[in-house]
């Protein structure tokens, strides 16, 4: 948070003084600990939260842990309101939430990666744990309902949530009720019966009705618990009760009006006032009271308040917070824009100082826009934006900036620079360059800006020291969003050139995108160099997350410089980064799907499956955003590599529709990887047509940027004149080729030339040119060798095999030759003929026979078997073919009769 919390938004608000017992109420709500939701959803003044804090107060606790939050608007950001969350069961279960709370301070958390850490912290909780979400109706951000949804869709059975709200929430409460997980208490069960309105009425308030008065009272309220309060306040001392029962009418909003101007009228003029100057607060505490009617006594007026049961709910055990009932206070409200439209404003700012000066600068900055006094709230924000960008509340920094009058940026460069790295957050460019030239008009204003100069205001000196920096910077973002290498060159070099030598992060981030723009115009070298430098910066300034992050930057560049060792030593120590920080940070789980990547190159397809799953273990939430794809591609290599390619294909399908992107190049498409995977399938055709939708040629200008799709066009030319004879293709892929492999050596791109250089030597051995096909095999396997590669050529299929045999005769690296046949062997996922089958049955068809055979539908076999749906159909439909049946039941008994079973157990993810 970029302030400390409110503590009276996590105690549960202080119980009411003799009340109506409703023993068929406190039933259900029990009944509620047992189901994953209670939803108590009424209108505002029917007792919600007040019977919520009876149950809690009265209810045995049976060793279960309560956890209470009270919402307000301003958790509408994300990030406000899940570490309110977290803190809220973190006051019960201190044990809990530990790895969300690292994941809310770091760039880019998802809720699900959140929630998952907190999830499992709870799957570990042995008593129950109840978390009651008072006022749900304010969340109306669908960033924060969606990551709700998640929440009850993995909720553990010991973990129960009760949502209070004056509207059903964006949740599947339908799914829930269906099945049988939602209690529900609505308007018809809330509302007080004719013998609980007499016991209220006579029992608690005092008043000596008759029976008919009570229960034309009741009828006239309908049972509505604010109606009935208000109106016995009325009562209170009138001889004509049965008149004044008989004087109101109308709907809900027209009695509770005119009730609480009956009661407001009732008051001595000194409480009347005082309601209605304190109607602006959200909170109240004697102090701020006293603050914003500059009066003394708040504090006991609060208590007198409390004690006539005047609509006031204490907000801690010590009762020196409180907050008006909502219904109440909107009353108030209303009846002060009404009477004193003039005093608004300044009540606002009152309450504004007073929170600045007592360390609430959010409530300041809340009660400074709604006051309108927008240069307050404007110098608020300028001082707030370091602490939000840090607590990664850029929703509520937006809400903020968004709220002021564009005129106030114009002399305030500062603020200004805030709003652009806001947009930029969000992947915005629209605007930025012409706040940026606002900002920069200002640079020569002063030498020192002690708070203004020449119409210029500053409220963060800091800031406007570094302004010439982080306008570069911004700059260089901006222009690398837009493809412009060396645009993004010339500002990166110019903030490095005004940062202060000590300032490690104005450094750092510059040097980065420096990095960023040589890594994309295919300079490896450089790149390296500057982005290691970059994460030095960072390393010392103490963001040490977005330093294992850049792990993964600096592993992907040595990967394309063809020196594996050295990316694998690169994830290996930001593995060891990762577990040894408290808490862990998150990239974790990254690092596992980095090495299990150069384990599967290496033909180490158990020991890569093994860090896969360890990675899916860690849970999403230990990734960065990036991980969910990265995973699915580096699963599909594994699937390939084993011989079940419509698996592969189908996990690209999903990790091109979770790709996440990033200021990193994308310079190898997950589009890509899956028509070298059809061209595989002999589907190259269709890969041909993926190159035309991408505008690709052969007579393209080459550039790194798509280095890896032209090499995949090579491909396929080549695959469709091994098909069809085509010699155009041929000419087409081995001129290409050549051009490729010139610019990939010029640029230090190792691992591009063995992989232009492998497509090369097949090629020239398509058109009977041996010689110079083993002279390009013999170069990839020079540079191959030191590094490792094995399915780079593994995955070529018998016609490399053939080529390394040949090349192995000439003496040329025996050793390593020898260990590249033998991963060929027998072809993996082949499955062993069955004399009963004329088509038997794949090792990966196994296993799906074998599942078909459980309980598990077909999403829990895609699950099991970590493929897509859609693959989990496509070998049903294959199994039912081959087996001569029509059936699930059908497969399973004949695969029985057959004997059938896996070679190997299939993998289980869970």
């Amino acid at each position: 948070m970029a302030g400390p919390l409110l503590e009276t938004k996590l105690r549960v608000p202080g119980g009411r003084r003799r009340l109506v017992a409703r023993p068929r109420l406190d039933e259900c709500l029990a009944r509620g600990t047992e189901s994953a939701l209670t939803l108590v959803s009424a209108p505002a003044g029917f007792g919600k939260t007040t019977l919520l804090t009876e149950w809690l107060a009265t209810a045995p606790a049976d060793g279960r842990s309560v956890a209470w939050l009270s919402l307000d608007p301003r958790d509408n950001d994300p990030a406000v309101f899940w570490t309110y969350l977290v803190a809220a069961l973190q006051a019960v279960e201190p044990a809990v939430g530990a790895g969300a709370r690292s994941l809310l301070q770091s760039p880019q958390s998802p809720a699900e990666a959140i929630l998952s850490s907190l999830l499992n912290d709870l799957s570990g909780v042995s008593n129950d744990v109840v978390l009651v979400l008072d006022d749900y109706h304010v969340i109306e951000a669908p960033d924060v309902q969606e990551g709700m949804a998640f929440l009850l869709d993995h909720l553990p059975p010991q973990f129960h949530l009760v949502i209070a709200t004056r509207a059903d929430p964006s949740l599947p409460l339908a799914r829930l009720r269906a099945r049988g997980e939602l209690v529900e208490v609505r308007v018809a069960d809330l509302r007080f019966t004719a013998d609980e309105a007499a016991a209220y009425l006579s029992g608690v308030m005092g008043l000596d009705l008759t029976a008919e008065d009570v229960e034309a009272l009741e009828g006239r309220t309908e049972g509505w618990i604010a109606a009935l309060q208000l109106a016995a306040l009325s009562l209170q001392g009138r001889e004509d009760v049965a008149g004044f029962i008989a004087g109101f009418a109308g709907d809900d909003r027209y009695i509770v009006d005119y009730l609480v101007e009956e009661v407001l009228q009732r008051q001595p003029e000194s409480v009347r006032s005082f309601l209605l100057q304190t109607s602006v607060l959200g909170r109240l505490s004697g102090g701020l009271c006293d603050a914003v009617t500059g009066q003394n006594g708040g504090k006991a007026m609060l208590e007198a308040l409390d004690r006539a049961n005047l609509f006031l709910v204490p907000l801690d055990d010590r009762r020196q917070w409180y907050r008006y009932h909502h219904l109440f206070a909107d009353v108030l409200r209303a009846r002060l824009l009404n009477e004193q439209p003039e005093r608004v404003r300044d009540l606002h700012l009152r309450a504004s100082v007073w929170c600045e000066r007592n360390g609430a600068r959010s409530e300041a900055i809340e009660h400074a826009l709604d006051g309108g006094d927008f240069e307050r709230a404007a110098a608020l924000v300028e001082l707030a934006i370091p602490a939000l960008r840090r607590a990664r509340q850029e929703a509520t920094l937006r809400r903020w900036l968004e709220a002021l009058p564009d005129e106030l940026f114009r002399s305030r460069p500062v603020l200004t620079i805030g709003y652009v790295g806001s947009l930029m957050s969000r992947g915005e460019l629209e605007g930025v360059e012409e706040r940026l030239e606002d900002a920069e008009r200002w640079l020569d204003t002063a030498e020192q800006v002690p708070g203004s100069a020449g119409g210029m205001v500053v409220e963060d000196p800091a800031g406007y020291r570094a302004l010439p920096s982080s306008i570069a910077m911004y700059r260089a973002g901006r222009a690398l969003m837009l493809g412009d290498v060396c645009g993004t060159m010339t500002h990166a070099r110019r903030a490095l050139d005004l940062a202060a030598a000590d300032d490690h992060l104005a450094r750092g981030a510059p040097a980065a995108l420096l990095g960023l723009a040589y890594w994309t115009g295919g300079h490896l070298d450089t790149a390296r160099q500057w982005y290691a430098d970059a994460m030095s910066s960072l390393a010392t300034a103490g963001y040490h997350s977005d330093v294992l992050g850049g792990s993964l930057v600096l592993a992907d560049i040595a990967i394309a410089q063809g020196r594996l060792r050295e990316a694998m030593s690169t994830y290996e120590r930001g593995l060891q980064r990762a577990e040894q920080a408290e808490p862990p940070l998150r990239g974790a789980a990254d690092m596992h799907v980095g090495i299990s990547q150069l384990l599967c190159e290496r033909d180490d397809l158990d020991g890569a499956l093994r860090h896969l799953l360890t990675s899916r273990e860690l849970g999403e939430h230990a990734g960065l955003p990036q991980n969910r794809y990265r995973w699915r591609v580096a699963m599909a290599r594994i699937r390939a590599a084993e011989g079940d390619l419509p698996a592969a294909v189908g996990l690209l399908d999903e990790a091109e529709r979770l790709y996440v992107g990033d200021f990193s190049p994308e310079v190898r498409p997950v589009a890509a990887s899956r028509a070298r995977l059809w061209i595989v399938q002999g589907r190259w055709a269709e890969a041909l047509a993926w190159a035309r939708e991408r505008g690709l040629t052969v007579d393209d200008e080459l550039g790194y940027l798509h280095e890896f799709e032209h090499v995949t066009l090579a491909r396929a030319l080549v695959a469709r004149y091994a098909a069809d004879r085509a010699d155009s293709s041929l000419t087409e892929a081995t001129q290409l080729l050549e051009r490729l492999l010139l610019a990939a050596d010029q640029g230090g791109r190792i691992g591009s030339v063995i992989d232009v250089l492998v497509v090369k030597s097949l090629a020239q051995q398509l058109q009977g040119d041996l010689p110079a096909a083993l002279a390009s095999l013999r170069r990839a396997l020079t540079l191959a060798e030191p590094e490792d590669y094995v399915r780079t050529f593994v995955d070529e299929g018998p016609p490399m095999a053939a080529l390394l045999r040949a090349v192995g005769k000439q003496g040329n690296s025996g050793s390593f030759i020898r260990r590249l046949l033998a991963a060929f062997g027998p072809a993996r996922g082949s499955a062993p003929v069955h004399r009963d089958l004329i088509d038997p049955l794949s090792a990966r068809e196994l296993d799906v026979l074998r599942l078909l055979g459980t309980d598990l539908d077909g999403p829990g076999i895609a699950r099991e078997l970590v493929v897509s749906l859609n693959t989990v159909r496509t070998h049903t439909k294959n199994i039912y073919a081959k087996l001569g049946v029509t059936n699930r039941r059908s497969a399973v008994r004949r695969g029985d009769e057959l004997d059938l079973t896996p070679r190997r157990p299939a993998v289980h993810q869970r």
